[in-house]
């Protein structure tokens, strides 16, 4: 069972920057961030694995940055140069592994919005 808790979600202008934080109560294999527009799907922004690899979806490369701190099991997105459309709920994600299985887990999400 893992619990994760986010945080830093707000309202910023466009061009300015949020960092969000998410707190895992266990360590975790991929840890990711997911945003979700109204009227949208679900869709990853950015992913690590334990060992720091990354991945970042086109449309935030070079503008956000996914990183973990595994003593704290959290992850961190800093956000620069946001946009209004990158509006949305964000969640973090986690997947725990514990064999045989593969188990994951969502935080609660965070509001981030860009006003024009």
């Amino acid at each position: 069972q893992v619990q994760l808790v986010e945080s830093g979600g707000g309202l910023v202008q466009a061009g300015g920057s949020l960092r969000l934080s998410c707190a895992a109560s266990r360590s975790t294999f991929t840890m990711a961030w997911y945003r979700q527009a109204p009227g949208k799907q679900r869709e990853l922004v950015a992913s690590i694995t334990s060992g720091g690899s990354t991945d970042y979806v086109d449309f935030v490369k070079d503008r956000f940055t996914i990183s973990r701190d595994n003593a704290k099991n959290t992850v961190y997105l800093q956000m620069n140069s946001l946009k209004p459309e990158d509006t949305a709920v964000y969640y973090c994600y986690a997947e725990a592994r514990r064999w045989p299985t593969r188990l994951d887990y969502w935080g609660q999400g965070t509001q981030v919005t860009v006003s024009s």
